[in-house]
């Protein structure tokens, strides 16, 4: 990534001097061995811990999350800006990834409930601060999911849990993908889009009406209206009636969380996003999974790369994906966020994952991960990388290879601590939960 690196102009024998004191990676894996570096790659990944248990800054809005906001502020501070602007701030600047008028696609895990899905919270204090951009936000902010055949926004399936309560990760469990929509917001700016009723629908290049999806070499991508009008063709951009705008936008926010023996091992970030294509173009059987690296790497090199992926550890459900019951799952309060999906993945399994239980299925060493995560940065790197300034993405070759990231790593900051306390002085609910 060639943001604040290259700003201050960061030579190789300081990295390396800076990394062998453990401050930019450390040495947990049971697996991998010392790996050269490429001099041309260091990618940034932000890490936010100690995230509060009630943490909505109701002195900026009751919208505002601290984790949200300690992760976007410490973003800006190291030259990644949220919002693209002509004014120059800690969050905006004319390299910035959102405009004024994005449509901006936010990627949640709504398969499952519990603590299988993506916080909420987290989705509402991402979604307060899009549409606060500095110019005003005039485009649509779109929730939205393909749960294959048992996804719901509102946070009630019925599969794997033999009830149809809402049941939303989040500190209320009330407050689902839907209602954040339709309660927290109730704006036109912000939708929800469901893909499961159209995952069967196949259309073609020149059908702009149709939900549904088209396929593209050996993967497939939705195409659908928002509720606002905007019609979203995944990896064209936005159709204007004669061609194709480009000011979509995509946020992947994956739940950290155990998948499955013998597949997939775990879920982050691109094994969340892989699931946005349709299981129903004959390939499932492939992409289950000796094909998912090669997916998870199409999908996001030549389909379209999230402007930023988000890994939600807010909670992480280490022994069951569907992050039920209770004990299954353990209160983390991280947050870990990069623009590249394979970096992102690798420190989250190694550093917040793998230390909850030492159990060497979730290491990214592990042989079954090792393979798909190599694979995916293979492929993503041989088509070119993600580099695309236009849109906000500021990564080159994707890495795995620790030497090559460069951690910012965060608890909350005086500002958030201080709101906190003040906050606890006015309402003794949250005495319990101030940052320490």
């Amino acid at each position: 990534m060639k943001i604040e690196s290259i700003k201050q102009n960061l030579n190789r024998r300081d990295f390396l001097k800076w990394a062998g004191k453990g401050i930019l990676f450390s040495s947990l894996s049971p697996f991998v061995g010392k790996l050269q570096a490429d001099p041309s790659v260091l990618n940034d990944l932000f890490w936010i811990k100690d995230i509060p248990h009630h943490p909505f800054l109701g002195r900026l809005g009751p919208n505002h999350h601290a984790g949200v906001e300690c992760l976007l502020h410490l973003m800006g501070e190291k030259g990644l800006k949220l919002y693209r602007s002509d004014q120059d701030s800690i969050l905006s600047g004319s390299l910035g990834m959102i405009g004024p008028e994005d449509v901006v696609l936010i990627k949640v895990n709504a398969q499952w409930k519990y603590r299988g899905c993506t916080n909420s919270d987290l989705i509402r204090g991402l979604i307060q601060r899009i549409l606060d951009h500095p110019d005003g936000f005039m485009g649509e902010v779109v929730i939205f999911e393909n749960g294959q055949g048992r996804g719901s926004l509102n946070c009630d399936t019925f599969a794997s849990y033999s009830n149809s309560l809402v049941c939303a990760n989040a500190e209320d469990p009330s407050h689902s993908f839907l209602y954040l929509v339709e309660k927290v917001f109730d704006d036109p700016r912000v939708s929800a889009f469901l893909l499961d009723p159209v995952m069967y629908t196949f259309i073609d290049d020149s059908d702009h009406v149709t939900d549904g999806y088209r396929i593209y070499q050996n993967v497939s991508y939705p195409c659908f209206t928002t509720a606002g009008g905007r019609r979203v063709e995944l990896r064209e951009g936005v159709w204007n009636g004669q061609g194709y705008d480009d000011r979509l936008k995509l946020i992947n926010v994956p739940v950290l969380k155990h998948h499955d023996k013998g597949g997939s091992e775990v879920t982050a970030s691109l094994k969340h996003f892989y699931g946005i294509l349709s299981m129903r173009d004959g390939m499932s059987g492939y992409r289950h999974y000796a094909g998912l690296g090669e997916t998870c790497g199409k999908m996001v090199v030549s389909v379209r790369a999230p402007v930023l992926n988000i890994i939600d550890a807010i909670w992480v459900s280490h022994l069951a994906l569907i992050g039920y019951p209770p004990e299954n799952t353990v209160r983390v309060d991280q947050i870990l966020a990069s623009q590249d999906p394979v970096a992102a993945d690798y420190w989250a399994l190694k550093h917040i994952f793998y230390p909850i239980d030492w159990n060497e299925r979730h290491h990214p060493g592990f042989p079954g991960i090792d393979y798909w995560l190599a694979e995916a940065r293979d492929i993503i790197n041989r088509r070119g990388g993600l580099y695309n300034p236009d849109q906000g993405l500021f990564i080159e070759k994707t890495t795995k290879n620790e030497m090559e990231m460069n951690v910012h790593e965060q608890s909350a900051p005086p500002f958030i601590r201080e709101m906190l306390s003040k906050q606890a002085e006015d309402a003794h609910f949250y005495k319990r939960h101030i940052i320490k």
